[in-house]
């Protein structure tokens, strides 16, 4: 089977601000229970993914393109850039910021439960 990605315009996207382009690449009900969600997003410059707890479950950012500030469960602050893994764990936070006045922030996000 061939598709496109459902692309959807999101504001706030995890309670940040600004906006995202989220590329659903696979739809929840095709991950077969195993996770809830597989996209490429494209943060806006200047915008974030808010902080946010994964419970029962963990997520990779996967940076593809552009320069951000990833935070941690520690609430460390880590500057990332392309071919950067952002590893989530069951049970931890996180947010990341596009730091760029100019460019997206473009990575791939896996949600799988563990």
């Amino acid at each position: 089977m061939v598709r496109k990605a459902n692309v959807i315009n999101k504001t706030g996207l995890g309670g940040g601000k600004g906006s995202a382009e989220v590329h659903y690449i696979v739809p929840e009900e095709e991950l077969y229970g195993h996770g809830r969600m597989y996209a490429k997003v494209c943060l806006k410059p200047g915008s974030t993914v808010g902080w946010h707890r994964h419970v029962g479950e963990t997520e990779p950012y996967y940076i593809l393109e552009g320069q951000g500030v990833f935070i941690d469960d520690d609430k460390s602050r880590t500057s990332v850039g392309p071919g950067d893994v952002c590893t989530i764990l069951p049970g931890q936070c996180h947010s990341i910021e596009n730091t760029s006045e100019t460019e997206d922030l473009v990575f791939m996000a896996l949600i799988y439960k563990d």
